[in-house]
């Protein structure tokens, strides 16, 4: 595939407001998540919760979008000169030649939430000022993003689960290959809510203690909270530690509802898919972004795809550090990975200290400086919804042309 540039990204979860934070939290390392105090929320876990998402409500003329999602995403839209570099990019290319492309799972299902406890106790009604369309709705988040900029190209939501945020990178690399925008913003943003902390806890999925990922006594997730964002354009004078788009390999093995195939054949296939569209081979993947979910079953079904196509390549989940962000994850650890290859460091698997020697992986444990060239970042969702991707510095990829 022709490569595209990430030519802004940030990146807001509990470990951090911006990529400053970020990458201090990553390069210490430190993890994030605290004993669960969620509203109404009565459950022995650890979560990854944004501090002060609620402070501020959304911008005046977006007042039918309030809730704690749209709440959270404007949260993100204001760190690292996001907003700034959008504005910039429509002075390029023109509203309507922009996409908006953004994954979540649940959206701001929150806010139906509280308002079903507000229904009226004779009729059952909800209440009048409940705006469905504009909070809970899985499109009201591209919605949002769309209007905050008054951004007129195609807008899309994508709600595969865990690998909603990074799915959405395939979307608008075939819009732009297609010829119908120049650019788009891509994105993740998930915000806690009962259904999600509950619903992973009927699943008996939620662990007592912040999650360790590969660990030998791995016990289950830590939820979080996360919005993450990226302009994707095709590459513009790229500077040697510009981030580039190699590679998307996506995969749906419908194996079972809410667990992997045991063997990891999904994920072994989108990361196949992902190494072929960057004509990449796995020995030029110098880390590996696990997916990583702290479940014993998640961790060793991807690890037998990784040991299937890689030799002892460093890799690692950071979601030790910033808990599971759900639909925001893949484009989470997106920016992270592109963290790590701008600043040339490994990130090590926060909250893991003994990694289970039954999944054979070059796990690590601190985070260490690297001539990080090539990034590969998982992401797999229920239902076998899988999608992999490929980030590498445009100095590596440059070098890589003029030796062919």
């Amino acid at each position: 595939m022709n490569p595209l540039e990430l030519t802004h990204f940030t990146a807001t979860s509990c470990i951090g407001r911006g990529l400053v934070p970020t990458l201090q939290a990553l390069r210490e390392p430190r993890s994030g998540l605290t004993p669960c105090r969620f509203e109404r929320a009565e459950l022995d876990t650890w979560i990854g919760e944004v501090e002060g998402v609620d402070d501020e409500p959304v911008r005046t003329d977006l007042r039918d979008f309030d809730c704690r999602n749209h709440r959270l995403a404007q949260l993100g839209l204001q760190q690292d000169g996001f907003a700034d570099a959008v504005r910039d990019a429509i002075a390029r290319h023109r509203a309507e030649r922009i996409g908006v492309f953004l994954g979540t799972s649940t959206s701001g299902i929150l806010e139906t939430e509280q308002a079903y406890r507000r229904r009226d106790p004779q009729s059952g009604a909800l209440p009048a000022d409940f705006r469905y369309a504009q909070t809970h709705n899985c499109y009201s988040l591209a919605a949002f993003v769309r209007t905050y900029f008054g951004l007129a190209g195609p807008a899309a939501s994508i709600s595969t689960a865990c690998s909603s945020g990074a799915k959405v990178f395939g979307s608008a690399r075939r819009m732009i290959e297609a010829g119908l925008i120049d650019a788009a913003i891509v994105g993740g943003v998930d915000s806690l809510c009962l259904t999600t902390l509950y619903g992973f806890n009927s699943l008996e999925l939620l662990s007592r203690e912040p999650c360790r990922p590969f660990d030998l006594a791995r016990r289950g997730i830590s939820i979080g909270e996360a919005a993450a964002f990226a302009l994707l354009e095709r590459p513009r004078g790229t500077q040697d530690d510009a981030v580039l788009l190699l590679g998307i390999g996506e995969s749906s093995d419908a194996h079972h509802m809410s667990s992997p195939h045991p063997e990891g054949l999904g994920a072994r296939l989108a990361i196949e898919g992902a190494l072929a569209a960057a004509g990449l081979s796995a020995a030029d993947i110098d880390y590996i972004n696990l997916h990583g979910t702290a479940t014993p079953s998640n961790d060793a079904a991807e690890s037998l795809a990784v040991n299937a196509l890689f030799d002892a390549t460093p890799c690692s989940s950071t979601k030790g550090a910033t808990g599971h962000t759900l639909g925001a994850a893949g484009a989470l650890e997106a920016v992270i990975s592109a963290l790590a290859l701008r600043h040339r460091f490994l990130p090590a698997g926060v909250g893991s200290s003994a990694p289970d020697p039954a999944l054979n992986l070059r796990y690590v444990l601190d985070s260490t400086n690297a001539a990080v060239r090539n990034v590969l970042s998982n992401s797999f969702g229920f239902g076998g919804t899988n999608c992999s991707l490929i980030l590498g510095r445009a100095d590596a990829a440059r070098e890589r042309s003029a030796t062919r």
